[in-house]
């Protein structure tokens, strides 16, 4: 590689560097410990097209899915087209429902056969099968 060739490649590689570091946060000191932030996300549904875009213009009819397990009952929750769901350990121990089809559903909120807005919160509650 010539000098010429050399000198271009390090310059790249300083600017390059120089455009990483200016990513940071605002005020960042090098070798300062970066801050983590937790976040929420609910799986959004493709808009549908051909008709209004109002979610309070259609009402989905709450599935019943007593008994099922915890797996089959999100499935059934997401084919009737609601997304925002919010999981519960119905022992109040605050456990997370790590392995779905470990756990069986015990309730629901809203009850079934509520009407209720695409982007309504539906709690399950379950307990890990064995525990009733």
């Amino acid at each position: 590689m010539s000098k010429n060739a050399g000198s271009a490649v390090a310059l790249i590689l300083v600017a390059g560097v120089a455009a990483l570091a200016a990513c940071g946060a605002p005020g960042a000191r090098p070798g300062a410990p970066s801050t983590v932030t937790e976040t929420s996300v609910s799986i959004q549904r493709p808009a549908e097209t051909g008709g209004p875009a109002s979610s309070s213009a259609r009402l989905i009819v709450v599935p019943d899915v007593s008994g099922m397990n915890h797996q089959d009952a999100q499935d059934a929750m997401q084919a009737a087209g609601l997304y925002n769901l919010r999981e519960v350990d119905g022992t109040g121990r605050g456990r997370m429902l790590a392995l779905d089809r470990n756990w069986v559903q015990t309730g629901q909120d809203p009850a079934p056969g509520t009407k209720v807005a695409a982007d309504a919160v539906i709690t399950l509650t379950a307990v890990k099968i064995g525990e009733r």
